[in-house]
């Protein structure tokens, strides 16, 4: 059995989710793919499902109705992977803005690094970015600097959705309600990491804007993680961060709570 799984979540991205699937496939590192769909009305779900036959057992598709949000996405993504037992899970967007090729540097910084949690990293040798606005620069490049400084997390790049998590990780950050499910998504993920004492290393990458379809990001989602990190930050003072004991993957898999239907 392959033991990495991308998860993907796709809103019209009938541009795109082609091209992505078939460049994870052409890697030297094998993964399979996870399409997590929210309903897109351009059929995005149908250009998946006519890949499956060509990836049999590789390639998997779960649709959802409407528009549910990127952490509910990965969540479900999340218990999808931990129920088949994959070992490294990895959440990538589906535009491009996150280069394949660098799925397996994510890869190699958990599994053969010893790593827990490997984040793409804008931010961790510079700046680099290519083909955003400077005010859009500023605004992520200072995003992280305040998560920074509130949370005390030394994670150069705090909003980054290009990640590699260990089966471990997860098991132990879904035993919590995660709070959010828009950009806050992102940074409490790390932030739960941090708190439970795991092994997160920046891996550095160089983050493109998209070329083909729409972006997401909006007013709404960038104050969500605003006032989230001061919530998340205050919500820690009256808790512990105490890692289960160990159990069997099938029993810490069992205890989680559940995953956001597919429908």
């Amino acid at each position: 059995m392959i033991n990495g799984l991308v998860l993907i979540p796709t809103y019209n991205e009938k541009e795109n989710a082609e091209l992505i699937i078939r460049k994870v496939f052409s890697l030297p590192q094998p993964f399979d793919v996870l399409i997590i769909d929210d309903g897109s009305p351009d059929g995005t779900a149908a250009i998946v499902r006519g890949l499956m036959p060509e990836f049999p057992e590789r390639l998997f598709l779960e649709e959802r109705t409407g528009k549910l949000g990127l952490g509910t996405a990965y969540i479900h993504g999340f218990h999808w992977a931990l129920a088949r037992g994959y070992e490294y899970v990895f959440e990538m967007d589906a535009d491009f803005s996150h280069n394949p090729d660098d799925l397996v540097r994510l890869y190699d910084a958990c599994a053969h690094q010893n790593y827990d949690l490997a984040i793409g990293s804008r931010y961790i040798q510079g700046v680099n970015v290519v083909n955003w606005p400077m005010d859009r620069v500023l605004m992520s490049y200072f995003a992280s600097a305040y998560v920074r400084i509130v949370t005390g997390m030394p994670i150069r790049d705090a909003t980054a959705g290009f990640k590699c998590y260990s089966a471990q990780v997860l098991r132990t950050i879904l035993q919590n309600r995660i709070r959010f499910v828009g950009y806050a998504f992102q940074i409490e993920m790390k932030w739960l990491a941090h708190k439970y004492g795991f092994r997160i290393k920046e891996v550095p990458i160089i983050f493109t804007d998209r070329t083909r379809g729409a972006s997401k990001m909006s007013k709404g989602i960038v104050q969500e993680a605003f006032f989230g990190v001061l919530q998340m930050k205050i919500a820690s003072w009256f808790r512990r961060f105490d890692r289960t004991p160990a159990t069997s993957p099938d029993a810490a898999v069992a205890a989680l709570p559940a995953a956001p239907e597919a429908r």
